[in-house]
Protein backbone atom coordinates (compact mmCIF):
# COMPACT_ATOMS: atom_id res chain seq x y z
CA UNK A 1 0.00 0.00 0.00
CA UNK A 2 3.12 2.16 0.63
CA UNK A 3 4.49 1.74 -2.57
CA UNK A 4 1.35 2.88 -4.31
CA UNK A 5 0.69 5.84 -2.35
CA UNK A 6 4.39 6.85 -3.48
CA UNK A 7 3.74 6.05 -6.68
CA UNK A 8 1.16 8.39 -6.99
CA UNK A 9 2.91 11.35 -4.80
CA UNK A 10 5.55 10.92 -7.86
CA UNK A 11 3.07 10.77 -10.36
CA UNK A 12 1.08 14.38 -8.75
CA UNK A 13 4.82 16.20 -8.25
CA UNK A 14 5.39 15.14 -12.18
CA UNK A 15 2.15 16.55 -13.21
CA UNK A 16 2.53 19.45 -11.55
CA UNK A 17 5.50 20.07 -13.00
CA UNK A 18 4.48 19.20 -16.20
CA UNK A 19 1.62 21.87 -15.80
CA UNK A 20 3.85 24.43 -14.06
CA UNK A 21 6.14 24.50 -17.21
CA UNK A 22 2.99 24.64 -19.60
CA UNK A 23 2.31 27.39 -17.77
CA UNK A 24 5.25 29.26 -18.17
CA UNK A 25 5.51 28.57 -21.54
CA UNK A 26 1.98 30.18 -22.23
CA UNK A 27 3.30 33.21 -20.03
CA UNK A 28 6.17 33.74 -22.66
CA UNK A 29 3.16 34.20 -25.47
CA UNK A 30 4.28 33.48 -28.86
CA UNK A 31 7.03 35.74 -29.12
CA UNK A 32 9.60 32.71 -29.20
CA UNK A 33 7.89 31.33 -32.07
CA UNK A 34 7.61 34.77 -34.22
CA UNK A 35 10.62 35.35 -33.96
CA UNK A 36 11.52 31.65 -35.11
CA UNK A 37 9.32 32.32 -37.94
CA UNK A 38 10.95 35.86 -38.70
CA UNK A 39 14.11 34.73 -38.54
CA UNK A 40 13.51 31.83 -40.86
CA UNK A 41 11.61 33.77 -43.15
CA UNK A 42 14.36 36.54 -43.65
CA UNK A 43 17.23 33.86 -44.21
CA UNK A 44 15.61 32.61 -47.21
CA UNK A 45 16.22 34.86 -50.86
CA UNK A 46 13.11 35.11 -51.95
CA UNK A 47 14.77 36.42 -55.29
CA UNK A 48 15.75 33.26 -56.31
CA UNK A 49 13.87 31.92 -59.57
CA UNK A 50 13.36 28.25 -58.45
CA UNK A 51 11.65 29.65 -55.02
CA UNK A 52 9.46 31.86 -57.34
CA UNK A 53 8.88 28.85 -59.94
CA UNK A 54 7.54 26.74 -56.64
CA UNK A 55 5.62 29.84 -55.16
CA UNK A 56 3.94 30.46 -58.78
CA UNK A 57 2.85 26.62 -58.65
CA UNK A 58 1.43 26.63 -55.57
CA UNK A 59 -0.30 29.59 -56.90
CA UNK A 60 -1.44 28.01 -60.29
CA UNK A 61 -2.26 24.57 -58.12
CA UNK A 62 -4.58 26.41 -55.79
CA UNK A 63 -6.29 28.41 -58.96
CA UNK A 64 -6.73 24.77 -60.66
CA UNK A 65 -8.46 23.34 -57.25
CA UNK A 66 -10.65 26.21 -57.20
CA UNK A 67 -11.70 26.48 -60.96
CA UNK A 68 -12.12 22.86 -60.91
CA UNK A 69 -14.03 22.26 -57.54
CA UNK A 70 -17.64 21.16 -59.51
CA UNK A 71 -15.27 18.19 -61.23
CA UNK A 72 -14.78 15.58 -58.65
CA UNK A 73 -12.76 13.23 -60.64
CA UNK A 74 -10.26 15.65 -61.52
CA UNK A 75 -10.25 16.82 -57.80
CA UNK A 76 -9.47 13.30 -56.39
CA UNK A 77 -6.27 13.41 -59.24
CA UNK A 78 -4.97 16.64 -57.80
CA UNK A 79 -5.65 15.47 -54.34
CA UNK A 80 -4.21 12.16 -54.69
CA UNK A 81 -1.11 14.24 -56.84
CA UNK A 82 -0.54 16.03 -53.82
CA UNK A 83 -0.29 13.45 -51.26
CA UNK A 84 1.40 12.27 -53.90
CA UNK A 85 4.04 14.96 -53.83
CA UNK A 86 3.82 14.84 -49.76
CA UNK A 87 5.09 11.54 -49.35
CA UNK A 88 7.89 11.78 -51.60
CA UNK A 89 8.74 14.91 -49.98
CA UNK A 90 11.72 13.34 -48.19
CA UNK A 91 13.26 11.65 -51.15
CA UNK A 92 12.76 15.43 -52.94
CA UNK A 93 14.41 16.86 -50.10
CA UNK A 94 17.12 14.27 -50.69
CA UNK A 95 17.96 14.80 -54.43
CA UNK A 96 18.04 18.66 -53.69
CA UNK A 97 20.16 18.63 -51.13
CA UNK A 98 22.99 16.96 -53.40
CA UNK A 99 22.48 18.86 -55.99
CA UNK A 100 21.69 22.58 -55.07
CA UNK A 101 24.34 24.38 -56.20
CA UNK A 102 23.27 23.96 -59.39
CA UNK A 103 20.23 26.19 -58.69
CA UNK A 104 20.20 27.61 -55.66
CA UNK A 105 22.18 30.31 -53.94
CA UNK A 106 22.61 28.54 -50.61
CA UNK A 107 22.07 24.81 -49.23
CA UNK A 108 18.33 25.01 -48.15
CA UNK A 109 17.81 21.31 -47.66
CA UNK A 110 18.95 19.97 -44.05
CA UNK A 111 18.46 16.79 -43.36
CA UNK A 112 15.98 17.43 -41.37
CA UNK A 113 13.82 18.38 -44.18
CA UNK A 114 11.98 21.75 -42.66
CA UNK A 115 12.86 24.16 -45.36
CA UNK A 116 11.45 21.51 -48.06
CA UNK A 117 8.50 20.71 -45.20
CA UNK A 118 7.48 24.13 -45.31
CA UNK A 119 7.60 25.46 -48.42
CA UNK A 120 6.99 21.90 -50.43
CA UNK A 121 4.67 20.00 -48.00
CA UNK A 122 3.03 22.86 -46.56
CA UNK A 123 1.27 24.21 -49.77
CA UNK A 124 0.25 21.08 -50.68
CA UNK A 125 -1.16 19.95 -47.39
CA UNK A 126 -3.22 22.88 -47.49
CA UNK A 127 -4.40 21.81 -51.02
CA UNK A 128 -5.34 18.58 -50.14
CA UNK A 129 -7.54 19.69 -47.20
CA UNK A 130 -9.02 21.76 -49.82
CA UNK A 131 -10.25 19.75 -51.85
CA UNK A 132 -11.34 17.48 -48.90
CA UNK A 133 -13.32 20.09 -47.66
CA UNK A 134 -15.07 19.96 -51.02
CA UNK A 135 -15.63 16.93 -51.53
CA UNK A 136 -17.45 16.43 -47.87
CA UNK A 137 -19.54 19.12 -49.48
CA UNK A 138 -20.33 17.30 -52.25
CA UNK A 139 -20.77 14.33 -50.84
CA UNK A 140 -23.60 16.06 -48.61
CA UNK A 141 -25.28 17.99 -51.33
CA UNK A 142 -25.43 14.63 -53.00
CA UNK A 143 -26.57 12.84 -49.73
CA UNK A 144 -29.41 15.78 -49.36
CA UNK A 145 -30.78 15.32 -53.16
CA UNK A 146 -31.27 11.50 -52.61
CA UNK A 147 -32.65 11.67 -49.68
CA UNK A 148 -35.16 14.30 -51.19
CA UNK A 149 -35.81 11.95 -54.20
CA UNK A 150 -36.50 8.99 -51.74
CA UNK A 151 -38.92 11.20 -50.04
CA UNK A 152 -40.40 12.24 -53.24
CA UNK A 153 -40.96 8.58 -54.09
CA UNK A 154 -42.49 7.34 -51.07
CA UNK A 155 -44.75 9.67 -51.28
CA UNK A 156 -45.99 9.20 -54.78
CA UNK A 157 -46.20 5.44 -53.96
CA UNK A 158 -48.31 6.37 -50.68
CA UNK A 159 -50.80 8.49 -52.65
CA UNK A 160 -51.12 5.45 -55.42
CA UNK A 161 -52.00 3.17 -52.72
CA UNK A 162 -54.64 5.92 -51.35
Amino acid sequence: MEDLKSAMEEHMEQMADLVQKFSAELRTGLRPAYDNFVGFFHAIDWKEPWLMGLMGFHVVLLLLTIFSRKNVNFQMCLFLLALAGVYFAENFNRLLSENWKSFAGQNYFDPSGVFLSALWSGPLLVIAILILVNTLFSLCYLIVRWKKAELRHRARVARKQD
